[in-house]
């Protein structure tokens, strides 16, 4: 077997080209577009680079592709840990332990050289609403986004000593069916609170909605474990990605007494659209995603939801879930909402989707090795 460092054309290429080789026989999976992934490894596209460092590699055997990995070490989060800790991501592996191990240990050793005492995996140089975790139940459809692989991924990281560190829950809700009648009861009553209003995105205001985005995260996370603030810059470039796909209807944002206080980021699912794009995007798959995003999809997909830890005991995520369906329904496009992902640590947030009424859907699973 040969590992090969992506530094040409050719070889981002052929990382690429990795995850259609491992999926070929596999209905389920929609390849990413092939912007989206190089646009992680571009520093002019990814902040991330100016606080960190990413390298990847393919593998092949008899000149024929078998695998790809990524590494990477985001310095505003690896000192955080009891030990200092990368990551590893996108990757795609042939059902082979040898073949698997030879891309973890690649990738290990170049973190250890970075001064890395563990990695964490799969996961993003980003932010963790794109390419996180391992999915191990509910193997349907992926979600723009989300990642999606094969059942035995399990199994060649568990070889290599991997454990898991905390499951990331993905539910589903029916756009159709009425919410619970105390879910209903409480969001209408807070949405009539004096001093309590409730706006949608404006694409127009970016620089408005990234600020208050970034207030009301940085306030609501900020108690969790290993938790860096993220910026207003980094929201906004999120924003930007997102506006190709976005309505911004979908997004909303409840304020009390003119404060930012909680939020929720939906997208229409855009593999809906782009799955037989072969994860290009050229002029005629442009020609189609306009065509197609005209036409509307069945399946939205929620982010990323936040509340100011001072609210939030008081039902807003609730009347922001009315307000989204009162303009929804009349559409009459919509049938899932795909609430992704929340980790099993956050009792809060899956309360509200168990509220809601919302059933599992899958299950994804973030993992560490730490080095010996």
């Amino acid at each position: 077997m040969e590992i090969i460092k992506v530094n040409t054309k050719q070889t981002a290429k052929e990382f690429l080209d990795t995850a259609a080789i491992v999926y070929k026989n596999d209905s389920m999976w929609i390849r990413p577009l092939d912007k989206d992934i190089e646009s992680v490894f571009d520093p002019n596209k990814n902040n991330f680079h100016q606080h960190g460092i990413a390298c990847r590699w393919i593998l092949k055997k008899d000149g024929k592709l078998i695998g790809r990995i990524a590494a990477f070490v985001n310095n505003k989060k690896a000192f955080s840990y009891p030990q200092p800790t990368g990551g590893i991501g996108f990757f795609e592996c042939i059902n082979d332990i040898q073949a698997s191990s030879f891309l973890f240990d690649t990738a290990k050793h170049w973190l250890q050289q970075q001064g890395m005492e563990a990695m964490d995996g799969p996961i993003n140089f980003g932010e963790n609403d794109t390419f996180w975790g391992l999915l191990i139940e509910g193997f349907t459809q992926p979600a723009y986004g989300m990642n999606y692989h094969p059942p035995y991924y399990k199994s060649l990281f568990e070889s290599y000593g991997f454990v898991s560190l905390y499951e990331q829950i993905t539910n589903h809700l029916e756009i159709n069916k009425p919410f619970p009648e105390r879910f209903t009861k409480i969001a209408e009553w807070v949405s009539q609170k004096p001093g309590y209003t409730f706006e949608h995105l404006r694409v127009n205001e970016l620089e408005k909605f990234a600020a208050d985005f970034t207030e009301i995260y940085n306030d609501a996370w900020q108690n969790f474990e290993n938790f860096v603030p993220i910026a207003k810059e980094t929201v906004l470039q999120s924003f930007k990605k997102m506006k190709p796909i976005a309505d911004e209807r979908l997004i909303w944002f409840a304020y009390i007494n003119n404060e930012p206080a909680s939020f929720v980021v939906i997208l229409p699912d855009a593999n809906q659209i782009i799955k037989s794009f072969n994860g290009k995007l050229g002029l005629i798959e442009k020609l189609k995603f306009l065509y197609y995003q005209w036409k509307g999809v069945s399946r939205m997909r929620a982010i990323v939801m936040g509340t100011k830890r001072a609210y939030q005991k008081h039902g807003l995520e609730s009347a922001i879930f009315i307000k989204l369906k009162e303009y929804v329904l009349p559409l009459k496009q919509y049938k899932e909402l795909e609430l992704s992902w929340v980790g099993d640590f956050n009792e809060k947030m899956l309360a509200i989707h168990e509220a809601t009424g919302a059933t599992f859907g899958k299950k994804h699973v973030t993992m560490r090795k730490i080095f010996k």
